[in-house]
C-alpha cells in the first residue's frame, strides 16, 4: 500500500527506519529485530541507502525481503550520491518488479572524505531533479527530507523553507523529518511550511536516546541540537547503560506524545537496527 494512502486513514501512523548492515551476523540480527517488531503492526519500515551509495542492492534487497516475506509495507531511500540516470533508473525498474511501492528521494550526503557534494556527471545535484525523474517514469508514491532546524547547508530559514516548497513540487507525496529533540522546531517548521503554501503531510522523525556518545556524534553530523536540559541529565548518568536507556525511552514517549497530541500525522522512528527502545516507547504510546 502507499504511504500516502495510510495517511488518508484517521489514525496515526507508526514507521521503523533500519540501515542495511554489513556482515552476515548483522544482517541475522536485523531479521530477528524486525522479527520482533513485526507483531507491532508497523505502518510501513524503510531502509537506508549507504553513503555514497554503498548498500544499493542491499537496501533493494531488504526492502524486498520486508515487503514479500514478512508482509510489512517498505519503503525504500535512494539517494543522487554516486549514480548516474541509467544506474538510478534500473535500481527503481528493480523496486517496481519486487512490488515495491514507496521511495524516499534524497539528495544524499557527500560519501566520507568529501566535503561538499558533487553530482554524477550525468546525475542529479538536488533531490527535486530526482523526483521530478522518477514521477516521469513511475508511479512510486514520494518521500522527502524536511529539516525542523533547517538543513545544515541552507543559508537561512526563508532558504530552507523554499526549497522544500520545490521539493514538494517536484511531486512529493509526504515529508519526514531529520531527528529533532525539541518538539518546537517541529511545530515551527509546520507553521512556516504552512505560511509557505505546503499541504504536504509531514511525519516527525525521533531517535530514542540509547547511547550519549553515540547522539553527540549524530547530531553533530545532521545539524540537529540536544536541548541542555536534556544533555545535562544524560551526561548525569552516561556511564550507566540502563539508565540512558530508561531517560531515553521516557523522553523519546513524552516527546511523541506532545508530537501526536498537537496533530502530527504518526511517528518516525529512526530504531538504529535495535529493538528495544522502540519497541518499549510504541507500547507506551498504545498504552496511553
Amino acid at each position: 500500500m502507499k504511504i500516502v494512502q495510510l495517511l488518508q486513514k484517521k489514525e496515526p501512523i507508526f514507521s521503523f527506519e533500519f540501515f542495511p548492515p554489513k556482515t552476515d551476523e548483522g544482517e541475522k540480527k536485523l531479521f530477528e529485530t524486525l522479527k520482533n517488531l513485526q507483531e507491532l503492526s508497523p505502518s510501513f519500515v524503510s531502509v537506508t541507502y549507504g553513503a555514497g551509495g554503498s548498500t544499493r542492492d542491499k537496501t533493494v534487497g531488504w526492502v524486498s525481503r520486508i515487503k514479500n516475506d514478512l508482509g510489512i509495507e517498505a519503503m525504500a531511500h535512494l539517494t543522487c550520491v554516486g549514480s548516474p540516470q541509467e544506474e538510478i533508473f534500473r535500481i527503481l525498474k528493480t523496486l517496481k518488479e519486487n512490488k515495491i511501492e514507496n521511495v524516499l528521494a534524497l539528495r544524499g550526503d557527500p560519501p566520507k572524505g568529501q566535503a561538499h557534494f558533487q553530482a554524477h556527471p550525468d546525475g542529479f545535484s538536488h533531490a527535486n531533479h530526482l523526483a521530478e525523474f522518477i514521477k516521469d517514469r513511475f508511479d512510486f508514491c514520494l518521500g522527502g527530507a524536511a529539516f525542523p532546524e533547517g538543513h545544515p547547508e541552507s543559508p537561512s530559514m526563508e532558504t530552507d523553507i523554499s526549497f522544500l516548497k520545490t521539493k514538494v513540487k517536484s511531486g512529493l507525496d509526504f515529508l519526514i523529518t531529520q531527528l529533532f529533540f525539541d518538539n518546537r522546531y517541529y511545530f515551527d517548521l509546520i507553521q512556516r511550511a504552512s505560511n509557505a503554501g505546503i499541504e504536504t503531510p509531514i511525519i516527525p522523525g525521533v531517535m530514542p536516546i540509547t547511547n550519549v556518545a553515540q547522539v553527540e556524534r549524530f547530531t553533530s553530523m545532521c545539524g540537529a541540537t540536544i536541548p541542555p536540559g536534556l544533555r545535562e541529565k544524560l551526561h548525569k548518568v552516561e556511564t550507566n547503560p540502563r539508565a540512558v536507556l530508561d531517560l531515553g525511552i521516557q523522553y523519546a514517549t513524552d516527546q511523541c506524545m506532545e508530537l501526536l497530541n498537537q496533530g502530527a500525522p504518526g511517528i518516525h522512528f529512526y530504531t538504529l537496527n535495535r529493538s528495544p527502545a522502540t519497541r518499549a516507547i510504541f507500547e507506551n504510546l498504545k498504552r496511553n
